[in-house]
């Protein structure tokens, strides 16, 4: 294309973006969704957005690494700068040929989010971003360069300036802005710099080496040493401050041989590997722990059934509650606040609401446990992909130094779901049965959010990827270390990476190809139907996997069975009632005591019920210890009678009631003889209740209709509770649609304020609305409507939000116009009356 052909070069970030293609402004507004909320007005308004400071800042912590050190170099590069020079401050003198072949990548993803405008002759960074990645004493540039000559001087005398020219082989000039140009490019010229430093003493070149590559300032004396001296008269050193020296930027450019960054890193780590297993193997053993996990959710909802721990006045679980939980679920305590957290977060715990507020299951739980193992758990498993609730940070200290309890305030980190989604998308990239290095995934993920001032302890995304890797395994996500065929499913991602015919089994600490070039595409975050169906594909995976429940268990002579697998819930739920569960593992250990068996008689059982329902579900003969025991609990069950009066006891055998006023144990209950078969007590039903039990009773509850009242297992539940919404990381990624309207709506607004009007046609001063009185707009209006012209008008709405439109007048009557509003693209009616002015548009606007 010729020089004449050449479209001229943007003068403003607006203008670049007025001269873009509907694709490549919504790639930028995926990219950063804050810039339409709301939608702008018009290209103006978008570019104004696009360099405000928060947006700015944002854009800038979701770059890479090498696009983070591109924009640095901007930063220190000349405004506008060519293409040249940004190369020769990321490649160097050698020309890095990694970073020669990843720069115009980089270069087009600051474009395309609008941190970057300009032809390669003329590259502008924002100016917002200029000024928050420029070096200044205040805040130092990540690339370890001071100011410039020029800045460096602006408050040096003149006469000290021609000094120090003179003194680096120069010739005296007449200005200090002559002299100053002169200096910077001696310092720039590669040769003549190589001699002036040839000259240089060994020393002085020492302090030099320890400035070149930042911090660039020093501290000196008012006497400074000669290998000071020597530096600071040929301005090889230039003072800032009383006692403060600074290196320029030009200086430590040539000794650095042009690089703007100590090491530029154009290429991601890459992912190694410390174990590779077969895929079969991982599936396995991902799909054990799957099991586990149901199995843990639910004895720990099991254990809350009949009211969980109390709610802390400020929310959360109590640190004695949280290791009774843990000591219940035999697990240390983060990791009970990780199961508490995510039956939370899938909406199967809640508080009661109650006056003495606790914690207890919901009824969706009771819907989740009539649902197969495999849906159970991708509901599980969804849940955790999307929870911004991090069990991690429970026991950890806030901002106010308060500690952080599990099912407590301020465990949201918005950061959490992408960080999982990010790390388990690492493990898709590898090869199937390849469990990764955890220090290599850690830093590929720094690598692609470098942590602003490289802080460390901050290193939140670093923390969250740790905890998504152990969480990941805990629930069968991966098996292993490795993804499970499951987990690849559930993210939605595509059939593992296969070797090529060639290729040796990678061994531990290999290094994976398939991750060499980091322009792979990240697997992008599913809609929640996209979500749903990836969960059922990974539930149907999953589930051949599990093993099949059991109808049968073991009864033993020593009053225990043996369960040698999962039992099924008909089966599993009276066993948990009739008997204590002694011991878990590969099979589950149940002991029958006369607590547990009177609990099953209070749950409205009759012991010829549990003879017939151990005999039905036993592969060896009931033992005759545990038909005795269960006859002679059955025998004294019930014989004595609780009820409300404001308690009382009664039983056919007076003897009995007079055996009770005799003991000791219950001087507590406030028993008084009323009748021979009735004793009354200062005690409620249920301390009652107890009371007698523990004084070796077996007494039953009865209703106020003498009927004994049958206490049923699961009993307690919370009213219907939805489950925690996430809390977003900033606005959505905006869908096709409303991209589409987005991209409508701003470019009918831009052609609204750009297009030129006929002159004379009341001209809007400083992109004021039009005006023009009722009588002209009437008569303009009118005269449209005949010729079929389209109009720009000023319009006022009901609320006083003033806009400008572009309107196509189809017919006027009755105080209003109805016409095609290009801004909307729909036809509308307006009030003539809060129309504030009308003009013509110029006959060649397009």
């Amino acid at each position: 294309m010729s020089t004449e052909d050449r479209p001229p070069a943007p003068r403003s970030l607006a203008e670049e973006l007025r001269a873009r293609g509907d694709a490549s402004l919504g790639a930028l507004l995926r990219s950063r969704p804050d810039l339409i909320t709301p939608v702008p007005t018009d290209l103006t308004q978008l570019a104004t957005r696009a360099g405000t400071r928060a947006s700015v800042v944002r854009a800038l912590e979701r770059l890479d690494r090498f696009a983070l050190q591109t924009a640095e170099a901007l930063a220190v590069a000349a405004d506008p700068a060519a293409y040249g020079e940004l190369l020769g401050l990321m490649a160097g003198d050698d020309a890095d040929p990694a970073v020669v072949a990843a720069l115009p990548h980089a270069l087009d993803g600051l474009r395309e989010q609008a941190l970057v405008w300009g032809d390669d002759d003329r590259l502008r960074l924002v100016r917002t971003a200029r000024e928050l990645l420029a070096p200044s004493p205040q805040h130092p540039s990540p690339t370890g360069l001071g100011p410039t000559v020029q800045e460096a001087t602006a408050g040096m005398s003149p006469g000290r300036i021609q000094e120090i020219v003179t003194a680096a082989g120069l010739a005296s000039t007449h200005d200090s802005v002559s002299a100053v140009t002169a200096l910077a490019g001696l310092f720039t010229d590669r040769a003549r710099m190589a001699a002036l430093l040839a000259d240089a003493p060994a020393d002085s070149l020492d302090v030099l080496e320890r400035l070149v590559w930042g911090p660039p300032y020093g501290q000196v004396t008012a006497d400074p040493a000669p290998r000071l001296r020597w530096l600071l008269d040929r301005g090889l050193l230039l003072p800032t401050a009383p006692g403060t020296v600074v290196l320029p930027r030009e200086v430590a450019l040539h000794l650095r041989r042009g690089l703007a960054h100590r090491t530029p890193e154009p290429v991601p780590p890459v992912i190694e590997t410390a174990a590779v297993h077969r895929p079969q193997v991982v599936d396995s053993a991902a799909a054990g722990q799957a099991y586990t996990a149901l199995a843990t959710v639910e004895e720990l909802l099991k254990d809350w059934d009949e009211g969980g721990p109390a709610v802390l006045r400020a929310g959360g679980l109590s640190v004695r509650d949280l290791k009774r939980t843990a000591v219940a679920l035999d697990v240390p305590e983060p990791v009970a606040a990780f199961w508490v957290e995510l039956a939370y977060a899938a909406g199967l715990i809640a508080s009661d609401g109650d006056a003495d507020e606790r914690y207890a299951a919901t009824p969706a739980y009771d819907e989740w446990l009539e649902l197969p193992a495999a849906e159970r758990w991708s509901l599980l498993v969804t849940a955790w992909l999307a929870a911004t609730r991090t069990a991690g940070l429970v026991g950890g200290r806030d901002a106010k130094d308060r500690t952080l309890s599990a099912l407590g305030p301020g465990l949201d980190r918005s950061a959490a779901p992408e960080v999982r989604r990010r790390v388990l998308a690492l493990l898709a990239g590898l090869p199937e049965g390849a469990a990764p290095a955890a220090g290599s995934v850690l830093a590929r993920l720094r690598w692609e959010r470098p942590l602003r001032g490289d802080r460390r302890e901050d290193d939140l995304r670093g923390r969250l990827a740790e905890w998504a890797l152990s969480e990941a395994e805990l629930l069968g996500v991966t098996g292993r270390g490795a993804l499970s065929a499951q987990g690849r499913a559930l993210l939605g991602a595509p059939a593992a990476p296969v070797p090529g015919p060639e290729a040796e089994p990678a061994g531990p600490g290999d290094k994976l190809p398939v991750h060499h070039h980091h322009r792979t595409t990240p697997l992008a975050p599913l809609s929640p139907a996209e979500q749903a169906v990836a969960s059922a594909a990974a539930a149907r995976l999953l589930a051949p996997l599990l093993p099949e429940p059991l109808d049968h268990v073991l009864l033993q002579a020593d009053l225990t069975a043996v369960a040698p697998g999962p039992l099924r819930r008909p089966l599993a739920d009276m066993l948990g009632v009739l008997a204590d569960v002694e011991s878990k593992g590969g099979a589950t250990v149940y002991r029958f005591t006369p607590g547990s068996v009177r609990r099953a008689l209070d749950a409205g059982q009759a012991a010829s019920d549990l003879h017939a329902f151990l005999a039905t579900h036993s592969r060896t003969p009931v033992p005759q210890p545990l038909a005795y025991l269960i006859d002679d609990v059955a025998r004294r069950h019930g014989h004595l009678r609780v009820g409300a009066a404001s308690a009382y006891v009664r039983c056919d055998d007076d003897a009995v009631l007079s055996e009770i006023l005799a003991d000791k144990r219950a001087a507590g209950l406030g028993l008084r003889r009323l009748a021979p078969t009735v004793l009354a007590a200062q005690a409620d039903p249920a301390g009652l209740l107890e009371g007698l039990r523990a004084m070796g009773f077996a007494p039953a509850a009865e209703s106020a209709e003498g009927d004994v009242l049958i206490t049923r297992a699961l009993a307690h539940r919370t009213p219907p509770r939805t489950a925690p919404e996430p809390v977003p990381d900033g606005p959505p990624v905006p869908d096709d649609t409303l991209l589409a309207a987005a991209l409508r709506a701003i470019r009918a607004g831009d052609l609204a304020s750009t297009t030129p009007r006929k002159p004379g046609a009341a001209p809007a001063a400083n992109g004021e609305l039009p005006r023009t009185g009722a009588a002209e707009t009437l008569a303009t209006m009118q005269a449209a409507v005949l010729t079929g012209e389209a109009l720009w008008i000023g319009y006022v709405n009901a609320e006083g939000s003033a806009s400008q439109r572009v309107i196509a007048p189809i017919r006027v009557e009755g105080g209003f116009v109805t016409a095609y509003d290009h801004t909307a693209d729909e036809v509308r009616t307006y009030p003539l009356h809060r129309i504030t002015g009308v003009a013509e548009l110029a006959d060649d606007a397009g």
